[in-house]
């Protein structure tokens, strides 16, 4: 009977004996996993304080003015007053409907209407955004449209850091044989990625000191008056007294061409005047009157 209590007793006490060691065993891995993940998040915290704000500010405005190529002369000026740098700029001009008024035989006056506008894309320094605009505006008969954006890539740029921080810890892993990789094409791409990293961050250096400005200006619709040459064949003539010389000429040589034609068929004309004159003789003597009879 003993036996029998006895054996179930020991099997009751190792199966919780089992039980209370894997409790401890999953406690001490999470309480490890819990003080990672606190280390994680102070370090991401003290490197998020480091990181100073990273504003992009972009700007656009669109304007009337009185000349386009003065305001671009203009707003190209105020750019390097400022220390930026214009980065692209285009005048275009389109012709709305034409008119051809003659003027003489051989000339022409085309009166066209034409609108131009222009676009620029310029750089300045961003603490000189608000100024620069206002100045620009100021440039215009009115503005039509003017916006300003900023874009918070301070996250962004923290990210970038952590991970080519990361990258760099491996690498030095890597070289002093801590961490072995196989294939060395893995250790390219990570290389490229750090890069990748370093120039993306200071993109947006370059993006946070100096601002992007787009500008798009026109003017009202012009109108130019130009004398050209008439590029019609047919209205080209001379004048009338020339042309009467001309015509009398040209007659005079056809007639002298017609008789020296003519002249050319003296076979045929002498021909056709024995011929004529054989009828003429035969007719004559048939309608000669008969004699009367005795």
């Amino acid at each position: 009977m003993k036996a029998k209590f006895i054996i179930p007793a020991a099997a009751v006490l190792i199966l919780l004996a089992a039980c209370k060691g894997k409790s401890s065993r999953d406690y001490e891995f999470l309480s490890r996993s819990k003080s990672t993940s606190s280390a994680a998040d102070s370090i991401s915290s003290s490197d998020t304080n480091k990181v100073a704000e990273k504003l992009v500010k972009t700007a656009e405005i669109n304007f009337k003015v009185k000349n386009v190529r003065k305001a671009e002369e203009d707003i190209a000026a105020l750019t390097t007053q400022y220390k930026g740098m214009v980065m692209h700029h285009q005048v275009q001009s389109t012709t709305g409907s034409t008119r051809d008024v003659h003027i003489s035989d051989d000339s022409l006056m085309r009166i066209a209407s034409f609108n131009t506008n222009g676009e620029m894309m310029v750089r300045v320094p961003s603490e000189n955004l608000e100024e620069y605009m206002t100045r620009v505006s100021h440039m215009g008969i009115y503005v039509n449209m003017s916006k300003m954006d900023i874009d918070d890539r301070s996250l962004d740029y923290l990210s970038n850091r952590l991970k080519l921080k990361d990258r760099e810890e491996l690498v030095a892993q890597q070289r002093t044989g801590k961490i072995k990789i196989k294939n060395p094409a893995d250790v390219l791409l990570l290389k490229d990625d750090m890069i990748d990293q370093k120039i993306g961050n200071l993109r947006t250096d370059a993006a946070v000191k100096y601002s992007v400005i787009s500008l798009s200006f026109y003017q009202s619709d012009a109108i130019v008056k130009e004398v050209i040459a008439n590029d019609d064949p047919s209205v080209y003539n001379i004048p009338l007294f020339q042309r009467l010389y001309l015509a009398l000429v040209n007659g005079w040589s056809l007639f002298a061409d017609l008789f020296i034609g003519l002249l050319n068929l003296w076979v045929f004309i002498l021909f056709g005047l024995g011929f004529w004159w054989a009828i003429a003789v035969y007719r004559k003597r048939t309608n000669l009157p008969k004699a009367p009879a005795a």
